[in-house]
């Protein structure tokens, strides 16, 4: 099996099985929120047996999703699924400050090494606009659900957090172009 396939799946396929589990069981959370989990822990254990190690991002998702999934559960209580999204981004968003005074180089410039090449003024710009974009996306998290219905959130959290990660993502190439190591 292709192993770029195999990543989406093991990076979607959680999403898309909580979406399932929550639009058949009549909009429940409480239903959906354990096969979300176990198909979350699924996605590291395949993760770790192709790669032999869990990158940071997926592994941190992993725990967050099944720490606050279980609260959700064993409270009765959605306000941690919807807070989930807001606890991710800050961890991020912190876990890439303190790695600018903690660190010798931007930690992005660490994640990315392999595939990216930039000027050490192109990092710290990446880094420092990344951050913003995580803080971005947790002020957004709170708004949404604290203002819509919990339909909303999860339709905003599925097609809304995604193109807009992907939006900025995209946003970011002028950045990379302009700071780009020349061979």
């Amino acid at each position: 099996m292709n192993k770029g396939f195999i990543k989406f799946i093991t990076d979607f396929g959680p999403l898309l099985i909580f979406f399932i589990f929550y639009y058949q069981s009549g909009l429940n959370l409480r239903v959906a929120i354990p096969p979300l989990i176990i198909a979350t822990l699924l996605s590291l254990a395949i993760i770790y047996l192709l790669e032999k190690k869990v990158p940071f991002i997926p592994l941190t998702s992993g725990i967050v999703i099944t720490f606050f999934g279980g609260l959700a559960l064993y409270f009765n209580n959605p306000i941690f699924m919807y807070m989930k999204p807001t606890v991710v981004n800050i961890l991020f968003a912190l876990v890439l400050i303190f790695g600018k005074f903690f660190s010798k180089e931007p930690l992005l410039k660490k994640l990315f090494k392999n595939s990216l090449k930039l000027l050490d003024e192109g990092w710290k710009k990446f880094n420092d606009r990344w951050i913003l974009f995580f803080f971005f996306l947790a002020i957004l998290n709170e708004i949404v659900w604290r203002t819509q219905s919990e339909e909303f959130w999860v339709n905003f959290k599925v097609w809304g957090l995604l193109p807009i990660s992907f939006l900025f993502t995209a946003s970011q190439i002028p950045l990379i172009k302009k700071y780009q190591i020349k061979k």
